[in-house]
């Protein structure tokens, strides 16, 4: 891995912390509670209008880059840097509710407005319906509950893209998906150790 904390940009997968990584601080909800939905929401929005942070993320041609940060209330988060062409891949984070935010440049977010069985499964097929799109210009975001499956690209052909994202609890696992027209196939379960 470069020290430009840099992923492989078609695997989607989850930013590593490093030594060099920075952290933000964040308000803690109170008295150590959990952070609600709203919490992180707001925690994002605040922190991509946070120029000088925004700024120090380096930026990589080839591949996602990533500074790990302080989430409120022991939350995971993360500011991440896309390259222009660049996604998740389908995909969720298991248990853990969370929120991102786009702090420079426009993201696309995909996702499947159904619940997923949590295990047991290796192939679905989806209904009519299911599918939704935004939109995620310079700060707009969106916050998503437990089990939320999307993927997430920078459709852009020249401009990087900036997005700030958090997770409560930190992501115990992650679902990587394929999909094919209405088939969903599960290809692959991260635990923390993949990515840490």
């Amino acid at each position: 891995m470069s020290s430009a904390h840099s992923a492989v940009p078609t695997a989607g997968s989850a930013p590593s912390p490093s030594s060099t990584s920075s952290t933000v601080s964040s308000s803690a909800s109170a008295a150590g509670a959990a952070p609600t939905i709203a919490e992180l929401l707001e925690f994002v929005r605040r922190t991509a209008r946070n120029e000088a942070l925004i700024a120090s993320l380096p930026l990589d041609p080839e591949g996602r880059t990533w500074i790990r940060l302080d989430g409120p209330g022991g939350s995971e988060a993360w500011l991440i840097g896309w390259p222009p062409g660049t996604g998740t891949g389908w995909h969720d984070h298991a248990d853990s509710i969370g929120a991102f935010t786009t702090a420079a440049g426009a993201l696309k977010e995909h996702s499947l407005a159904v619940r997923l069985p949590t295990d047991g499964w290796r192939t679905l097929e989806l209904t009519d319906g299911v599918d939704r799109s935004r939109e995620l210009a310079t700060g707009q975001g969106r916050a998503f509950g437990q089990n939320h499956v999307h993927e997430v690209l920078n459709e852009s052909e020249d401009v990087h893209a900036v997005s700030v994202h958090a997770y409560y609890p930190p992501l115990p696992r992650i679902r990587r998906f394929s999909r094919t027209g209405a088939v969903l196939r599960l290809e692959q379960t991260e635990n923390p150790g993949d990515w840490q």
